[in-house]
């Protein structure tokens, strides 16, 4: 298996990269400014924003498949319009396409969403991604779109750096109380997306974790485990804030649960007290 993981020096990305060269694959990766340090993986500069660096890549590493686990934010040129460009050319080769999503496609309204809701995002982000799920689907359709939530593992996340930081008083910040989501485990998800990546599954995929959670529930948590003061983290509530965006989208990954052999562990598991 020859694979090339689009945006393998970010967080989910190295623990794809990690697992697939453990795996035996042939693993190549992209990084924008800096190449991750996970050994046994060849790395290729990528800026997305320029199309025919997409193609150079993809010619270089001629992958049987290419998981695009990239990470542009708000940038819709970098989302949106660099991940059309996976999508093109991935399809233009032959090859197999696997599209990281996010649950920020959706606004909330309906709280439950399973794989064949429609996307209504709020934010420039869930827009820019919605967008890029529409024109893959469209350009690939062979290809598997899986959304996910918010990711957690090994002490690496965002969330879990927060947690860190609010406890030591080096940042300012609440953690919202009325802002839930599935939060799933970095390996849990990385492994799915290898299993979708060695498959021949189209579609919608939905991988988060079987635990909808606040964001201050998850970070008590994380500072159980971790041995932090829980009582040093202040709560607040999102929709007291201008902040744009949903507050509570809850992915069910029931029916994809049924066709991945990983577990998608819930966060009250995997963040068990040491």
């Amino acid at each position: 298996m020859r694979v090339l993981i689009i945006g393998g020096s970010g967080f989910l990305g190295t623990e794809l990269v990690r697992q697939a060269t453990a795996a035996g694959w042939e693993t190549a990766a992209t990084y924008c400014s800096r190449p991750g340090s996970v050994p046994g993986a060849s790395w290729y500069q990528l800026d997305l924003r320029a199309p025919e660096q997409v193609d150079e890549v993809l010619a270089a590493v001629a992958p049987s498949a290419v998981i695009n686990a990239t990470s542009g934010g708000s940038d819709w040129a970098v989302t949106a319009d660099g991940s059309i460009r996976v999508a093109v050319t991935a399809a233009k080769r032959g090859c197999r396409l696997v599209h990281v999503s996010s649950d920020a496609v959706f606004s909330g309204s309906r709280i439950h969403y399973d794989e064949a809701c429609l996307p209504d995002p709020l934010t420039p982000y869930g827009a820019a991604k919605a967008a890029a799920e529409t024109a893959v689907r469209l350009l690939a359709p062979a290809a598997a779109v899986a959304r996910t939530s918010l990711i957690i593992g090994r002490g690496g996340s965002a969330h879990e750096r927060m947690v860190h930081a609010l406890v030591a008083g080096t940042r300012d910040g609440v953690l919202f109380t009325d802002d839930i989501r599935c939060p799933v485990h970095v390996e849990d998800l990385a492994s799915a997306l290898r299993e979708l990546a060695m498959s021949d599954q189209a579609g919608i995929f939905h991988l988060a974790g079987a635990d909808a959670l606040s964001r201050h529930e998850l970070g008590v948590l994380i500072a159980r485990r971790d041995g932090l003061d829980t009582t040093r983290l202040p709560a607040g509530r999102r929709a007291d804030t201008a902040m744009p965006g949903a507050l509570d989208v809850r992915l069910d990954s029931s029916a994809t649960q049924g066709r991945v052999r990983t577990r998608l562990r819930g966060a009250r598991e995997f963040l068990q007290a040491r």
